[in-house]
């Protein structure tokens, strides 16, 4: 039995963190990664992978620089694509802007349309096209974005994305028997 091991990336400067960055370019804050996520990173360091792979975006590819991994990347591991008017913001700018209504919080699909230019369907087709690619019975590990380990979580899983109540903080993994 294979190991898939789904990694999320290194803390982001704190103006950035909470905010929907989905494929803007930003690097990770070394001062901001905790004892506890230095020991995560090291448990992860230690283990034996056949293939790594990463998003290609900074925050990602940092990460495993922090613990030499060589890695291969694929722009297929970004985050969803958030509208542009929406990058880089938190939720409390977008609930202060004249475009938002409370009725787009009605369910997370509402949501995402109001909030992203990647539809579901494209999101998951993206993902699901890196994850057929994959070879099988290899130990694998996958550096990339909250939103994406959730789908990639809920694929691996056999489950609703829309449904997933997932959550993973910075440096935070999850190993998935496949």
């Amino acid at each position: 039995m294979a190991l898939i091991t789904l990694l999320r990336h290194a803390p982001l400067a704190s103006k950035y963190q909470r905010c929907y960055n989905g494929h803007i370019d930003l690097e990770i804050d070394n001062s901001l990664i905790n004892l506890e996520q230095q020991e995560t990173l090291k448990k992860v360091k230690n283990q034996n992978y056949d293939l790594v792979f990463s998003s290609d975006l900074k925050r990602c590819t940092q990460t495993l620089d922090l613990i030499h991994f060589s890695y291969k990347t694929d722009n297929r591991l970004r985050e969803v694509k958030f509208k542009d008017i929406f990058e880089g913001k938190s939720f409390d700018e977008i609930s202060k802007m004249d475009i938002y209504d409370k009725k787009h919080l009605t369910s997370f699909i509402t949501w995402h349309n109001f909030i992203s230019s990647e539809s579901i369907k494209d999101y998951k087709n993206r993902v699901m096209s890196f994850l057929e690619e994959l070879p099988k019975n290899k130990n694998i590990l996958i550096c990339s974005h909250g939103g994406t380990i959730k789908l990639l979580h809920s694929i691996l899983k056999n489950e609703r994305y829309e449904e997933s109540l997932l959550k993973i903080e910075y440096c935070e993994f999850i190993d998935l028997n496949t």
